[in-house]
């Protein structure tokens, strides 16, 4: 099983997955998605059914359509546990991504050169044109292009490819994304956004 597999099976994530889909159960939740909710209608009525069949008020087969009943309820606790499961695993993605937000720190320059003078600043206080120098193992702060240098880059954090990239200036090579890590080398990297209109930013909000 990969480690994306394993993640999304997160004991934490399966057991809140499991209370949600309990908690969707409510006919509010359930008529915002119409398929399903038709699903719940059907379990309700096999299960009054069953139990008019089970006391001999209506003739029929309790036994029967007991089971269609409980087959309907599963088809519907598995569908909002799907359904939570997947909007656990978004939210958990969400709140890592704002964390890498928040943590991220640029060497930003003064000239857009290698070796120039630099200052610590927030990767969020970049902005589109701002040049920073990123040595190995930093966090590139911004979206940007690679004017100077080259360097492998993991990317795994944002495109999931664990094999790292060569970036270097000039050519198809030289984007580079905010939240991904040098490797080897530096790069100095001309920001090509302003705060909010980042990769991550769009991520964030999609997620």
């Amino acid at each position: 099983m990969s480690r994306k597999q394993l993640a999304l099976l997160e004991p934490t994530l399966v057991r809140q997955a499991l209370l949600d889909a309990v908690k969707k159960l409510s006919p509010m939740v359930q008529w915002r998605n119409p398929v399903m909710f038709i699903v719940w209608v059907g379990s309700l009525l096999t299960t009054l059914l069953a139990i008019a069949m089970a006391s001999g008020q209506i003739a029929g087969s309790a036994g029967f359509t007991a089971t269609v009943s409980i087959w309907l309820w599963f088809t519907v606790l598995f569908a909002n546990f799907a359904e939570a499961l997947a909007e656990g695993r978004s939210k958990a993605q969400a709140a890592s991504l704002r964390g890498l937000k928040q943590t991220v720190w640029a060497h930003k320059l003064t000239l857009g050169q290698y070796g120039a003078p630099s200052q610590r600043v927030g990767a969020d206080s970049l902005r589109k044109g701002d040049v920073v120098q990123v040595a190995a193992g930093e966090v590139i702060p911004c979206d940007g292009e690679v004017i100077e240098g080259v360097a492998s880059v993991d990317e795994s954090a944002i495109t999931g490819e664990s094999a790292p990239v060569i970036r270097e200036s000039g050519g198809d090579f030289s984007s580079v994304t905010g939240g991904t890590r040098v490797l080897s080398d530096w790069l100095v990297i001309r920001s090509t956004v302003n705060p909010g209109e980042t990769f991550l930013d769009r991520m964030i909000s999609m997620v």
